[in-house]
């Protein structure tokens, strides 16, 4: 049996200029995580979790279920990520073997709050599946591919940072400048030691939780639009990910606040 763990993330500067070439530096926190399991089966399954299963205690738990994590279970994006990487072994020529499998998953990360819950998931199932058939996936790509997953299986607006600090883990500088972005489709990610970290307090929630797609979808359309004020403040979250990343090097811990606060 395999077992394999995705965690939420937090970003720390320069979110969310990661769709937008930018730069940004997050880190990948224990506290919530998806965990998956894989296992040789007669037939292929996904099985269901909780957030799965339309079964409730009441109206009101309906109500709070829903209000907390949506109205889409794991199942879906399960399967748009075995899907994406059946396309992506076909196209580098990669023959998998044929074994059936099971595949449950859980998770406790907060949904709709940004954490990166979905993307956690596809991660986890990623990994899993990537030593049930003795994959070698470079990091880099299994970031594309989980992002690949929910913007062209399930056409959901979504960014790079996630993806990438999840496949990385740990604290991450990240710039996807437009001309590495263009020129080889991922951008330039480098891997912080988490010690350099002054102690970290992540709030949250759940009841102001909303899906990606109600904010992202105008603020990409500005983006392509070449809204200034959008542009400006694109370029300058993107300053702060870099003046952030010297800080910590320099353990310069007092401008670290200012450039975050």
């Amino acid at each position: 049996m395999i077992e394999t763990y995705g965690y939420a993330r937090a970003g720390l500067l320069g979110n969310p200029s990661d769709g937008y070439f930018g730069k940004t530096l997050s880190f990948a926190m224990a506290n919530y995580r998806a965990r998956v399991l894989v296992y040789p089966s007669g037939r292929l399954e996904i099985r269901p979790s909780k957030a799965d299963l339309p079964v409730f205690e009441s109206l009101d738990d309906l109500y709070r279920t829903t209000r907390w994590r949506g109205y889409y279970g794991g199942i879906r994006i399960i399967q748009a990520l075995i899907v994406r990487l059946l396309d992506y072994c076909r196209a580098q020529g990669i023959e998998l073997e044929d074994r059936n499998f099971t595949l449950e998953y859980e998770s406790n990360v907060p949904q709709r709050l940004g954490l990166g819950g979905s993307s956690a998931i596809i991660t986890a199932s990623l990994r899993a599946l990537c030593q049930y058939y003795g994959l070698d996936i470079p990091l880099h790509v299994q970031a594309n591919l989980v992002l690949e997953t929910e913007t062209r299986e399930l056409n959901v607006p979504a960014g790079l940072q996630d993806r990438v600090v999840q496949a990385y883990q740990g604290l991450v500088y990240m710039d996807f400048s437009r001309q590495l972005m263009e020129s080889r489709g991922y951008g330039e990610y480098e891997r912080m030691d988490p010690g350099l970290l002054p102690n970290m307090y992540v709030a949250c929630r759940t009841s102001l939780g909303e899906g990606t797609e109600v904010f992202h979808s105008n603020l990409r359309e500005r983006w392509r639009r070449g809204d200034p004020e959008v542009v400006a403040a694109m370029t300058t979250w993107a300053g702060y990910a870099e003046e952030g990343r010297a800080c910590l090097l320099s353990r310069d811990y007092r401008r670290l606040g200012e450039t975050s606060g």
